[in-house]
């Protein structure tokens, strides 16, 4: 016990008795500062409130010690309980931190920077056990931490055995407390592998070694701390400042490491169950892609190539820092709802029928069939009934007069032939899924009231009216009711998709898929949606969408559109107000379609 000076400064780490009488100067403590008053019972006053009690002035010294060893132990006793208080609350918020973390890696360096943290580690490793398909299970060292030193650090793979020390906590399940971690307990399996000290001068002293188990008892992994210093931070400096400093590892650190790594390892295999759930839905979204393309093998490809693009240029807009989008910002999960939006954009062409889908031309096979099967029975009822003719005209006017006559018979047959030919030909020619020249249009509608009477006085037309109407579509090869059909894969794709019970990142992939043909003007489908109604997402999959239909290479009805001719159609649908020209111009300026184009 010695008198402090007026100035005198104490670090706050170091515990004081201040012994006060009522004439001295109220001095207050500091919050290492413990006061005893010493006062005259028999004088008035009210005493400060930092002053635990009031004893009589001069009792007796069993009295005093007593009554001073109650009072501390009472100010220990709160101080622990405060302790107590203050670890359980971090040891919350770390747990609240490790369930919030969503990445892998990132989980495993909040585990052991907290674990270090709590236990004032200068040091520290991270191994996880894994099961390899043979039925052996592994070490891999996963993450390595260190104030002290800067090394580079390779994630490697261990045997999982007793002769290490991580090795034996994880078969064993339970923690090893080494005050010197180069003199282990004798009969120790375990030994010190000293190869990384001796590189680096690093100096292994105390080491906590505990297991990541979980609730079901399976140890998943292993936290090892090494080096605990008196306080958080600081480097130590060579071997000797590690024999100066680092002290062992308490019964308390023990206690709190082993709550944070039971923490860490539910965290860890949620976060493992997480991500085998996202893969298994991964998987299940790519096999359904390829059984929905699988009924339209010409579009194969079409839907991941669309992700690609729409992701693409989503980070486009996500980089951008001017323009109506510079504030526009996707999170990892919204740019995972939109790639998946954009996989499942065509979903609900599993409920278009068939031919419909498959439709390459404007006339089915069979239908066109016929008209051929039709032109030749024309064909033959003409060559009949000309032939007729001639006999007629030999009968009447004999061998000479026939030969003059059947010259011109044969000419004019022969003549309505090549007509027939000329129709058939111009029939297929229309039946390509192209724009058509007016023109041919009006040919095809004058051909179908045109008929052709054969040998038995019959009148036949090389094509019905209705058959007129679908070779004269002018654009593509669907009929407006196929067209209507064909856009009611976007409803099915809303109807089947709104059943998934979507987890809340996720919620919005319906709605986003469904408004991917809707146009800016209010002329898409299948709601007519205008700009302000339209989902951001939605019009970076429109682009995406058309971009890839008009450059594809595997579509048997058109030839794929170079690059520039593609932009150029682009640009039209965008100065005619159906395309957003802001994200257009980023698809262009970002390259977006690079993302898909054979290299």
């Amino acid at each position: 016990m010695r008198k402090l000076g007026p100035d005198e400064v104490v670090a706050s780490t170091v515990p004081l008795v201040f012994l006060a009488d009522a004439d001295g100067p109220d001095r207050p403590p500091g919050s290492n500062v413990r006061v005893i008053g010493l006062v005259d019972p028999r004088r008035p006053g009210t005493w400060p409130e930092h002053w635990y009690g009031l004893l009589p002035a001069y009792p007796g010294r069993a009295i005093l010690v007593r009554a001073i060893a109650n009072a501390f132990a009472d100010l220990d006793a709160a101080e622990e309980i405060a302790r107590l208080g203050r670890e359980l609350s971090e040891l919350n918020a770390i747990g609240i931190r490790l369930s919030a973390e969503r990445s892998p890696a990132a989980l495993l360096e909040v585990i052991l920077t907290k674990a270090r943290e709590i236990t004032n580690s200068d040091a520290g490793s991270l191994y996880l056990v894994e099961h390899e398909a043979d039925g052996n299970a592994r070490l891999f060292f996963a993450l390595a931490q260190n104030d002290s030193l800067e090394v580079p650090f390779r994630a490697t793979t261990l045997p999982l055995s007793s002769t290490s020390v991580a090795g034996y906590v994880a078969l064993t399940g339970a923690p090893v407390n080494l005050a010197d971690a180069y003199t282990p307990p004798e009969g120790s399996p375990f030994s010190i592998n000293r190869s990384f000290d001796e590189q680096t001068g690093y100096r292994t002293k105390s080491m906590l070694v505990v297991p990541m188990r979980t609730p079901q008892g399976e140890t998943i992994g292993v936290l090892q701390l090494i080096n605990c210093k008196p306080g958080a931070g600081g480097r130590l400096v060579d071997a000797d400042d590690v024999a100066l400093r680092v002290q062992p590892f308490s019964a308390r650190y023990e206690t709190l490491a082993g709550s944070l790594a039971s923490q860490a390892a539910v965290a860890l295999a949620n976060s493992r169950l997480f991500q085998n759930i996202r893969q298994l839905f991964e998987g299940f979204v790519g096999a359904a892609v390829t059984a929905i393309e699988s009924r339209d093998p010409t579009t194969s490809g079409h839907s991941f190539r669309v992700s690609e693009l729409t992701v693409g240029l989503a980070e486009a807009v996500d980089r951008c820092e001017q323009g109506p989008y510079a504030t526009a910002r996707f999170t990892t999960d919204e740019l995972m709802e939109l790639r998946y939006a954009a996989l499942l954009h065509d979903f609900g062409k599993v409920g278009v029928r068939e031919h419909v889908l498959l439709k390459a031309k404007k006339l089915y096979p069979g239908e066109l069939d016929r008209i051929r099967q039709r032109v030749a029975l024309i064909k033959r009822g003409l060559e009949l009934k000309y032939t007729g003719k001639k006999l007629e005209t030999l009968l009447a006017r004999g061998r000479r007069g026939f030969d003059r006559q059947a010259k011109a018979i044969d000419a004019e047959l022969a003549a309505f032939l090549g007509e027939l030919d000329d129709h058939l030909d111009r029939i297929v020619m229309a039946n390509e899924p192209s724009v058509l020249p007016s023109d041919v249009v009006e040919h095809l509608r004058g051909l179908a009231l045109q008929t052709f009477e054969d040998h038995l006085g019959n009148h036949q037309a090389v094509i019905t009216s209705e058959e007129a109407r679908i070779l004269a579509i002018p654009r593509g090869s669907l009929t407006d009711t196929e067209m209507d059909e064909m856009r009611s894969h976007v409803v099915h794709t809303w109807e089947f998709l709104k059943r998934i019970p979507w987890t809340k990142e996720f919620r919005r992939i319906p709605e986003i898929a469904r408004a991917h043909h809707e146009k800016l003007d209010g002329s898409g489908y299948p709601l007519g949606m205008k700009a302000p109604d339209i989902p951001l997402q939605s019009k970076i999959m429109a682009i995406a969408d058309i971009y890839d239909a008009l450059t594809a290479a595997d579509r048997p009805y058109k030839k794929a559109v170079p690059l520039e001719q593609a932009l150029d159609i682009l640009d039209g649908e965008r100065r005619m107000g159906t395309l957003d020209g802001e994200l257009f111009d980023l698809f262009v300026t970002a390259r977006i379609f690079d993302r898909t184009r054979p290299r």
